[in-house]
């Protein structure tokens, strides 16, 4: 069938009108979104010739093996084996240096996050790190308690609501804990909490009568983790 549509001449003055349906088509695949289906997997192993040799093994041989398992279990499937060379002396875990090595794309991006953090950690503020559970106070580790922690990470949260003592003491400790406070005991908490603060106390605001608010502040920055997928899990 052709995709060429022929308008009939309703009269003698009309001009013929052709009109063509590639570029509706053409459009229609444009809106379409992007669909994509898996097409193979790579395998990142992370073992250096040394650690081979004392399991009693070399690369070569090792990917000689997982070779003909694959021929075995999947005859048409196409495979190439490159071996990642890492600087000496690399640290971190022999899987993510092979993962950087090879350009993998969670990797890069990873070590660029972790580059950042590093320099924002000698800048001047606070920073509330959700993912390693910490807080650094002017580029130094503070000497948080876990419940302290807990506590500023509760109304961090829930930057600009209202936490009433009743909530974070519902929240924050367990009805069977020994030393679950009331809700004025949960005062003495925040004051510690603030005394570790030390010139960034107010960022943990009072609002009287009711309880406790986290407002966005010029000097705290808040890290909720990357979430990067990591592909040697499945």
């Amino acid at each position: 069938m052709s995709n060429i549509a022929l308008l009939e001449r309703p009269a003698a003055t009309s001009a013929v009108r052709t009109v063509s349906s590639e570029p509706a088509a053409a459009q229609l695949d444009a809106d379409l979104p992007a669909v994509r289906s898996p097409r193979g997997f790579a395998l990142y192993v992370g073992l250096d010739e040394i650690k081979a040799a004392e399991a009693g093994v070399s690369l070569p041989l090792l990917v000689d093996a997982l070779r003909r398992t694959l021929a075995e279990l999947a005859p048409g499937a196409e495979t190439h084996a490159t071996v990642a060379l890492a600087p000496h002396g690399s640290g971190g875990r022999d899987l993510d240096v092979v993962r950087l090595a090879l350009h993998e794309p969670g990797a890069i991006a990873r070590t660029k996050a972790a580059a950042e953090e590093e320099t924002t950690d000698e800048e001047g503020g606070v920073v509330v790190d959700i993912s390693r559970k910490r807080v650094l106070i002017d580029g130094e580790s503070a000497a948080f308690t876990y419940k302290e922690f807990e506590l500023l990470q509760y109304l961090v949260l829930r930057e600009g609501r209202t936490i009433e003592r009743s909530e974070l003491v519902s929240a924050l400790w367990q009805a069977q804990d020994d030393e679950t406070p009331g809700e004025r005991t949960i005062d003495v908490h925040v004051r510690r909490l603030r005394a570790k603060l030390g010139r960034y106390e107010d960022i943990v605001r009072t609002v009287r009568g009711i309880g406790y608010r986290f407002d966005r502040h010029a000097d705290v920055v808040i890290r909720y983790g990357h979430g990067t997928p990591s592909p040697d899990r499945f």
